[in-house]
């Protein structure tokens, strides 16, 4: 899959593989590499931290773009997005809620601020959209 980013084409997707044992290794479409983990006191991402920190990442960028769209982005010095989550206590197993903490720094004031936040989770981050629409799914078993 492609993603078009400013005009240009990358490549998108992700392929985990998994032995009888050991944990998951997961290779980007452009080679980038990770390793999950799943012990509760381990470093590292497990899958939830992945979906966490691409919410994050997701936020944070487009927060910058608002931030251009508003005419304010020679002001803006920093932007992070925290996000974490609360399981659902039913099945199936998902998360419930996302909790989403912007701190966006520079020299504008609060109304601003508010307007790069909301814009940046309501119409510019592809994740955050994609997380309350409804995608489809569409499976191959090989």
């Amino acid at each position: 899959m492609a993603a078009d980013t400013h005009g240009k084409t990358r490549q998108t997707g992700a392929t985990a593989v998994l032995g009888r044992t050991g944990f998951p290794h997961v290779t980007s479409a452009t080679n980038g590499t990770i390793d999950i983990v799943t012990g509760a006191s381990q470093a590292g991402f497990n899958p939830l931290d992945l979906m966490y920190a691409s919410l994050s990442a997701c936020l944070v960028m487009s927060a910058r773009i608002a931030a251009s769209r508003l005419g304010v982005l020679d002001a803006l010095t920093e932007v992070t997005a925290t996000v974490t989550g609360e399981k659902a206590a039913d099945e199936p197993s998902r998360i419930a809620r996302f909790d989403i903490s912007f701190e966006i720094k520079g020299d504008f004031d609060q109304a601003t601020r508010n307007a790069i936040a909301h814009a940046a989770e309501d119409e510019i981050c592809t994740v955050s959209n994609t997380i309350r629409g409804n995608p489809q799914f569409s499976t191959t078993v090989i």
